[in-house]
């Protein structure tokens, strides 16, 4: 790589550890035998350089950054995992995956492009994550209450809805109508439902749809009770992570969970509902489908009401969860997949752009996180005219 300006080793370092890689893993995803950790210690000494064809596997396969950045002079500044979650235990922090770490890259790129393609204005009107703000010791009543009135969803309008995945749509489409911007990914990773990042003009959510869509529906308000309290967030089901917090930190991760079971199974409304019930797994499904949420939130609200031993719950909690695990499988549709990551808004803004002029084929390309040629540029534009009608 004679000529051009060396790469530098600092950067190369950076890339590594923030994407959560080991030396001994780099070199495994190489799959070069002539590459031992050695290899990759002396690229980040300095002693030596990557060729290359190394640096773009590094790049582009491995670290997933732009080529020119291990160019840079020193790595570029970046917030780091904890200033986003600070309410995730440094343990925790120090477990979360190379893929969670993509993710995260990827969620503040999507708020990048948000600002960009807005103006730096966000478009609606009333925004929900501007205009309440809640405290760990606000009344979990005047919370769910002032929420559901900000969002224009009844409760009779809840009931309504005749699937999960109507509901999470529904739900999708209030929270942007406010202001609140959702996509998704598949997280490939069991332990987390979702996460949010605070932004006083873009806030975003990012939901794991490899998970039902009744834990969608679940992570949507446990993020948005985190957004509200003004901070980021992960959604695990795994609440023993709690245990670890302390103070002001754990007072908002439980205001997250009790949130967002009171807001979407509101206790008023359960508690007469269940004084003429046969508690049963039939009933239990029933209640489950009609507000649009897991068993386990329903089999929770009966635990607590001590209306189901605790034996009881753990056994058919456990049950569920193990019988959840591998449904939602991979493949399908390429097109119609991306799409439901983005968003029919999303969709309809980039596209837009391009229809104004404003701008590039490979600037939308871009935007869409997909290759800028012909093919895929026209298959995610026909998720807006499925049927073939014109523009």
């Amino acid at each position: 790589m004679s000529g051009t300006r060396p790469i530098n080793p600092m950067v190369l370092r950076w890339a590594r550890k923030t994407a959560g890689f080991s030396l001994d893993e780099v070199v495994h995803k190489l799959k070069r035998k002539t590459i031992t950790t050695e290899t990759v210690t002396d690229w980040e000494s300095g002693a030596s350089s990557p060729n290359y064809v190394q640096l773009e596997a590094l790049a582009y396969e491995i670290y997933k950054r732009p080529l020119a950045l291990f160019f840079f002079p020193a790595p570029p500044e970046e917030e780091t995992p904890k200033q986003e979650f600070r309410t995730l235990p440094e343990s925790e922090i120090q477990l979360m995956s190379p893929r969670m770490r993509l993710l995260l890259r990827q969620a503040k790129s999507m708020q990048i492009n948000l600002d960009e393609l807005h103006g730096g204005v966000n478009p609606a009107e009333r925004q929900i994550v501007r205009d309440l703000k809640f405290t760990p010791d606000s009344p979990l009543a005047e919370q769910t209450n002032a929420v559901r009135k900000f969002l224009g969803v009844e409760l009779g309008e809840q009931f309504r809805w005749t699937s999960p995945e109507e509901a999470f749509a529904a739900w999708r489409n209030a929270f942007e109508t406010c202001g609140l911007f959702v996509f998704k990914e598949a997280f490939r990773e069991d332990t987390i439902s979702g996460f949010c990042l605070y932004d006083d003009r873009f806030p975003l959510i990012y939901v794991n749809n490899s998970k039902p869509y009744t834990r969608q529906i679940f992570t949507l308000f446990h993020e948005l009770a985190h957004l509200l309290s003004g901070t980021g967030g992960i959604d695990k089901p795994i609440e023993i992570y709690i245990n670890a917090l302390r103070g002001h930190d754990k007072q908002i991760e439980v205001l997250c969970n009790r949130f967002a079971a009171a807001f979407l199974v509101p206790d008023e409304d359960f508690d007469q509902r269940i004084k003429q019930m046969s508690i049963n797994e039939e009933s239990v499904r029933a209640f489950a489908g009609q507000y649009g949420v897991s068993r386990e939130v329903i089999l929770r609200k009966l635990y607590d009401r001590n209306l189901v031993p605790q034996q009881f719950y753990e056994q058919k909690v456990e049950q569920w969860q193990n019988e959840a695990k591998g449904r939602s499988g991979g493949g399908g549709d390429y097109y119609r997949t991306k799409g439901v990551y983005l968003g029919e808004r999303y969709l309809e803004l980039v596209f837009s752009r391009l229809y104004q002029n404003k701008i590039s084929v490979d600037q939308l390309a871009d935007y869409l996180g997909v290759k800028a040629n012909a093919k895929r540029i026209a298959g995610m534009e026909a998720l807006l005219f499925p049927k073939g009608t014109a523009a």
